[in-house]
Formats: C-alpha cells, structure tokens, sequence
C-alpha cells in the first residue's frame, strides 16, 4: 500500500526559478471527496491516475499508475470538474530532500506552493531561504480545493 508523507510550504521569493528547469503539469479531478481524492495528470509527455486517501496528519494513501496521454486528454477535457490546474513544477534537491515547487497559472495565477516527501512524519527538513510559511494542514492549498475554489477568489483574504 502506498502512503506519502508531505509538508507544505508558501514561497517567498523567485530564486527558486533559476535551479531547476520547469516541467508543465495540466491535472483534473474526477472526485474532490476528502475520503477518495481521484486525479488525472499529464505531466510532459507522461500520464497518470492517482487515487488519495483522506489525511491523518500529514500522511495519506496514496496510488498511482500510468495510464495511456490519450486517455488522460479524454477524462481532463470530458470528466474532470472544472476549472482544472494548469502549473509548472520544479524539481529542487536541497540538503538531501527534494522539493517540489510548482508555480500555479490560469485560475491560480500568483500562487506558489513547495512539496517536501518524507520518510515519516518526525522529520524535519532544513528550509531553503525561499521557503515561507508551512499550510501543510490548510485545505484550502490542496489542489483538489483550487478545483472548487481557485486562488484567484481568496487570495485577498490571506
């Protein structure tokens, strides 16, 4: 069974654009329950189903599989609730953990959110200077609630 353990963070400065090249994501959900979270993601020239299980803490179930670019074009454009998130992410080791910031645009223009994975949720990763606040437990930085409630709408209420 696969589980993934994440902290989140807001950025806080633009340096984080010169250490690594961009991958351009387009992701839908089929489903935004808290309990059976159900996305699409193409993600360059690959694609992928993942299936997440509500958060304990920071950890939650999680599985994916690849799945055929046409299929994934199919569901984002045909059943995935709209808007979908449109980003790039940039792959970034630092201190022996990667991060993964992704840089929101369309619907969530402006918004700028890095990943850290680990081992358990004991670990505390060194923060790189450009890290800001933690919202690993805000819902409202899920991708699933930018679906329903795009950055674009809130971001005044911070």
């Amino acid at each position: 069974m696969g589980k993934e353990i994440e902290r989140k963070y807001l950025v806080r400065s633009g340096e984080y654009l010169t250490l690594a090249d961009p991958i351009y994501f387009h992701q839908g959900y089929l489903s935004t329950d808290p309990e059976r979270v159900v996305r699409v993601r193409i993600e360059g020239d690959a694609a992928k189903i993942t299936i997440k299980g509500s958060n304990v803490g920071i950890t939650r179930d999680e599985f994916e599989y690849d799945i055929p670019l046409e299929d994934a074009s199919y569901m984002l454009n045909n059943l995935a609730l709209k808007p979908t998130i449109c980003k790039y992410r940039y792959k970034i080791e630092y201190k022996g953990f990667i991060w993964e910031v992704d840089r929101f645009i369309n619907e969530n223009e402006g918004l700028v959110i890095a990943e850290v994975e680990l081992d358990n949720e004991g670990v505390s990763p060194i923060l790189p200077e450009w890290i800001g606040d933690e919202v690993s437990g805000d819902k409202r930085y899920y991708n699933s609630s930018l679906v329903k409630n795009p950055y674009s709408k809130w971001r005044g209420d911070k």
